[in-house]
């Protein structure tokens, strides 16, 4: 197969991150800006040798454009299949995309999965830096203990051989760490000059290189130098020591950090893991296990006591208690009938049911929660622009200050002056790392949502993290979101000789006949008592009165007013009262009536929620002002405000009602969260500084939401608060670290504390404390993971 367009027989290539724009090489080879490998350009759409599309998951666009990644594939579990194109970014600039690992050419750090990176794929990144680890520390030891034992009184080399020849040895023992094993980092540097984005790598390149290549020419061309820089045999003192130990230092920073990224992924990970490889395909009578990918919508699947529930669906058959909690973040296991609903990850108890699959491969549940997640941890929070801005200025001034650093010692410093000018410059350089500074928000970003993730609080974007601190106001839908969303039995009642339980025992062997939800309430109340219907003959349903059939021999009939108007049938005088409470309740009222009498009440509600009670009062104590906008009727919206003792509510919305009063409150500058589950509350979701959707809501809702709450109860809204909290307070922790490091390491290690206590910074010590900066960042993020 022909390898993209041959002119003259020679095949083009790009650079996959576009540095110079479209430009076209005509050799393989590397980039000379970002270093990436160049790859071959397709002729005419074709596959090449990669078997990838123009751009290889990179599409072209004008110079200083990102490009955006080409669309991977999905197994049912929603991960990626092997010939999908997996998209890497960078931790510290997430528009910078990817399609395979390599360097950022903003800021040089190693670019990350955006997807759970498969535990292989992070153990070679980690094994190869740290093999690089290894070899710089075998060569760096002898060179270390070479320029230290004259500092020993015990140790003589020079008697073995000449002090001259034993830094020979140590400039020939220090080139494969300089070549090997740092000779990634001293590319990054460059590629930063050229490209005028100065960062972490251009400080440490040029400490190194300066190091380094002082060290060689006081080792070929002793002359040239100064009295200042040479000892009493004349000669001149090297830094082999100094470089090698730096790298070698630097290079376990980037190995830790290998090892802590891993476990930044981890939430997603784990999310991937929870369902199973395999399913239990039912087909005329038969089981089959069929690989997942296999599922598809409509399958009858068999799930087994203890096991994973492979993808999103109904039970047919049978009843589960089913382990909801690595979803949603509740504990306690959830009874599941036939006709409810299971989601694919969950783990069924004891008990064997059939299901049927509804949504299978990326529609899954948990295939847009990896999605959402990834996206969220990518994103960008407002509160990183500051880092952004500090850092763009941060290189050049630390440059700046090494080089008054080295003009102010060697001016006015103690002899030998040149000697401790150069030393501090370098020590100036080395422990100026603007990384943990870059770091301290997209790490707390990336945990922070992993974690929210498991607790069932989706999060779109970071900003959203940002924004929930802030929120003062919390405007909340009442059906499907304080409510249950569906009525259910409330109360029933007799007004006769006959029992309470009897009066449902009627309602329910009317309803069982009947389809509309109100009859479903009452008949599925039934169940919850023990009661179950019997039989009853000439079924009839009169619309918009109620149904009427033969039981028992008497007529009976179950409905609204209008058909106890009908029957001419009179409500007892001592039982109006308690009508008129329930139905001030929000109960909606139906008589049952045996042979033109009414004999008794039967009413269903849409229950509140028994978590929203602790949920509403949990928000209150956060100081958010809680207010509910429902398009129901007045008396059943004062009902529920009055039970909740929220701080308000209105009635009879329409949705423009609820987008103008989100507006309103806004303008009397609230910051507003919107929660809702439906169509009607789309506008308000979109306009709200946070719009929060419920897990059960419409695809719009969740659309127009920038927080989905997977349990669809307000304690999410809670656990959403005290997360994005956490979160701001980590980042602000971080950031902290980052500045105070550097506002404290610089002035030290240009020597400050010297002529007070005599004290400096050695640039060892610089690179060791450089190192471990990035690494206290990332491990104060993962603490996260425990909130």
């Amino acid at each position: 197969m022909t390898v993209g367009p041959v002119k003259n027989g020679a095949v083009k290539y790009y650079c996959p991150m576009r540095c110079e724009g479209d430009k076209l090489y005509d050799a393989p080879g590397f980039c000379p800006v970002c270093h990436m490998k160049l790859i071959p350009l397709e002729e005419g759409g074709e596959e090449g040798e990669h078997g990838d599309h123009p751009g290889h998951g990179m599409a072209a666009v004008p110079h200083g454009h990102m490009a955006a990644p080409s669309p991977s594939h999905h197994d049912s579990a929603g991960r990626h299949k092997k010939e999908s194109k997996r998209v890497y970014s960078c931790p510290m600039h997430p528009e910078v995309k990817s399609d395979r690992p390599g360097t950022c050419p903003k800021c040089g750090m190693d670019l990350i999965a955006e997807t759970g990176t498969p535990a292989e794929e992070e153990n070679r990144a980690y094994r190869k830096m740290l093999q690089r680890f290894v070899v710089a520390v075998a060569f760096t030891l002898p060179v270390f203990l070479i320029a230290m034992a004259g500092m020993i009184k015990t140790i003589h080399l020079e008697s073995v051989m000449p002090v001259r020849a034993w830094h020979w040895i140590e400039g020939v023992l220090a080139l494969p760490v300089i070549i090997y094993a740092g000779g990634e980092f001293f590319k990054r540097g460059w590629s930063s000059v050229i490209r005028r984005s100065p960062n972490m790598w251009t400080l440490i390149s040029l400490g190194v290189a300066v190091s380094f290549l002082f060290s060689v020419i006081a080792l070929v061309f002793p002359g040239i130098f100064p009295p200042q820089f040479k000892d009493t045999n004349g000669n001149v003192g090297l830094y082999f020591e100094a470089s090698t130990v730096i790298l070698t230092l630097v290079l376990l920073g980037q190995v830790l950090e290998l090892r802590a990224h891993s476990r930044t992924n981890s939430a997603i990970r784990a999310l991937l893991d929870l369902v199973p490889p395999v399913a239990i395909l039912v087909k005329d009578g038969k089981e089959t296990e069929v690989p997942l990918d296999e599922v598809e919508a409509g399958n009858m699947l068999k799930v087994k006591p203890g096991g994973k529930i492979p993808v999103d669906g109904i039970i047919s058959e049978g009843h589960a208690v089913v382990d909801e909690s690595m979803i949603t973040g509740e504990p306690i296991p959830v009874d599941k009938v036939t006709g409810d609903r299971v989601t694919g990850g969950t783990i069924n108890g004891n008990t064997v049911f059939i299901m049927k699959a509804e949504k299978v491969g990326k529609d899954t549940l948990l295939s847009q929660i990896v999605d959402m997640v990834n996206e969220a941890s990518h994103s960008r929070a407002p509160i990183q622009n500051l880092a952004d801005k500090v850092s763009g200025y941060f290189v050049p001034i630390v440059v700046g200050v090494a080089v008054v650093t080295f003009i102010i010692w060697a001016l006015w410093g103690p002899a030998p002056a040149y000697v401790y000018a150069f030393v501090n410059a370098v020590s100036v350089l080395i422990i100026a790392c603007p990384c943990a500074l870059g770091l301290a928000t997209p790490m707390s970003v990336m945990v922070g949502t992993g974690r929210a993730a498991q607790s069932g609080v989706l999060v779109k974007d970071a900003k959203v993290i940002e924004q929930m601190t802030k929120i003062n106001t919390l405007i909340i839908d009442k059906t499907g979101t304080l409510t249950e969303g569906k009525p259910s039995l409330k109360t029933y009642r007799s007004f006769n000789g006959m029992s309470d339980d009897d009066v449902l025992r009627i309602a329910s062997s009317l309803e069982a006949n009947s389809e509309h939800p109100i009859a479903t309430a009452v008949v599925r109340g039934a169940h919850r008592k023990k009661i179950y219907p019997e039989k009853v003959v000439q079924f009839e349903s009169i619309t918009g009165k109620g149904v009427s059939a033969v039981y028992q021999g008497k007529k009976v009939s179950l409905g609204n007013h209008r058909m106890m108007e009908e029957h001419a049938a009179i409500i007892p005088a001592d039982k109006v009262k308690m009508i008129d409470e329930m139905q001030k309740a929000g109960e909606t009222v139906m008589y049952l009536i045996v042979d033109g009498s009414v004999a008794g009440v039967v009413s269903v509600a849409d229950t509140i929620k028994e978590t929203s009670y602790n949920a509403v009062r949990s928000l209150q104590k956060m100081e958010i002002e809680v207010h509910m906008l429902t398009g129901d009727n007045e008396l059943t919206a004062e009902a529920v405000a009055r039970e909740l003792k929220l701080d308000g509510y209105r009635a009879g919305c329409l949705p423009e009602d609820k987008y103008n009063a989100v507006k309103a409150w806004q303008d009397k500058g609230k910051i507003v969260a919107m929660a809702g589950d439906g169509i009607n509350d789309a506008p308000a979701l979109a306009l709200a500084n946070v719009g929060i959707a419920m897990g059960a809501g419409t695809d719009i809702a969740k659309q127009s939401a920038s927080i989905t709450l997977v349990k669809g109860d307000l304690n999410g809204i809670v656990r959403a608060r005290e997360l994005s909290g956490a979160v701001m307070h980590n980042i602000r922790q971080n950031l902290f670290f980052a500045f105070i490091y550097n506002t404290i390491g610089i002035p030290i290690a240009a020597g400050v504390l010297f002529p007070l206590f005599g004290l400096l910074l050695s640039p060892m010590i610089a690179a060791t404390a450089m190192s471990f900066s990035s690494v206290s960042v990332i491990s104060n993020a993962l603490r996260l993971r425990r909130k």
